[in-house]
């Protein structure tokens, strides 16, 4: 590294130890080999051991040349490739949020106390404890699970007509986008959902299919917690409505069947279901 450093041969061979702190200011350009395999935080390192000084600098991402990637690692290459300016490390931080599960408002694709509980339950707890500081009535948790095999959650979907999500085209800003992740992971109320719908039109325009998925997807958590059920799963045909343990909720012995194969009319189709549910329960509680 020293006789490197002294330009006693003009390229180094290494590992990723580089990335810890080696300041070269001569150094203007790298080559990583397979960067499919890195995470976003070690290109980032990575990339940033070139262009120390005033000269001009140049980071190669080398792929496998006819292997396939895997989405993550395709969206973490492109946000890097994406994020060159200044400032671009906070960006790449958010892009880096979505990519591992803040843009599944379900999962639970995340670090420490956000692994633990899921990202839409971490947003609730937060909201609560901010609540109760203000010295506000507790909010509920809506710890629901959605597992819909007709719909793709993931924050890059292969096909628009099953995407629930916010697309990067309608919300560009990273730091926008998660927020809104974050308001609509910890709504409690049917309220709070018909305020992010007006939020999203206000600010972004007309509401894409994906967005009204998303609020879709919000609603039928919120009804499927206030009839006690903890997850929410289609399997085909048929709608499974788990109350935990094995356990389920069903109608006449058995599991409600879903007729409609449109992912809208799906959704819309389950939400329906659900509010009947909901009504029958409250006229027999009542």
């Amino acid at each position: 590294m020293r006789r490197f450093v002294r330009r006693e041969f003009d390229v180094l061979l290494c590992t990723t130890i580089i990335e810890s702190g080696v300041d070269i200011p001569n150094v203007n350009t790298i080559l990583i080999d397979r960067a499919d395999r890195f995470g976003m935080a070690d290109l980032y390192q990575l990339r940033g051991r070139v262009g120390r000084s005033r000269h001009q600098a140049y980071a190669y991402l080398l792929l496998p040349r006819h292997g396939a990637l895997f989405n993550a690692a395709r969206r973490r290459i492109s946000a890097i490739r994406r994020h060159t300016s200044l400032g671009a490390g906070f960006k790449l931080a958010l892009r880096d949020l979505e990519i591992r599960g803040a843009g599944n408002v379900l999962g639970a694709a995340q670090s420490g106390h956000i692994a633990a509980v899921g990202f839409d339950l971490y947003c609730q707890l937060l909201n609560r404890t901010i609540a109760r500081l203000k010295g506000a009535p507790e909010r509920p948790l809506i710890d629901v699970q959605l597992h819909l095999d007709f719909l793709d959650l993931t924050p890059d979907p292969a096909h628009e007509a099953q995407a629930a999500v916010i697309p990067r085209n309608y919300v560009e800003d990273e730091s926008q986008r998660i927020g809104l992740y974050r308001k609509l992971a910890g709504v409690a109320y049917a309220s709070e959902v018909r305020d992010l719908q007006a939020e999203f039109r206000d600010r972004y325009g007309p509401l894409p299919a994906p967005v009204r998925r998303l609020l879709a997807c919000a609603r039928i958590r919120l009804l499927a917690a206030a009839l006690g059920v903890k997850s929410v799963a289609t399997d085909g045909n048929r709608l499974l409505l788990g109350l935990g343990a094995d356990e389920y909720l069903m109608v006449k012995g058995r599991h409600l069947r879903l007729h409609q194969h449109d992912p809208d009319d799906r959704l819309a189709e389950i939400e329906k279901r659900l509010r009947q549910l909901v009504a029958a329960k409250e006229k027999s509680d009542g």
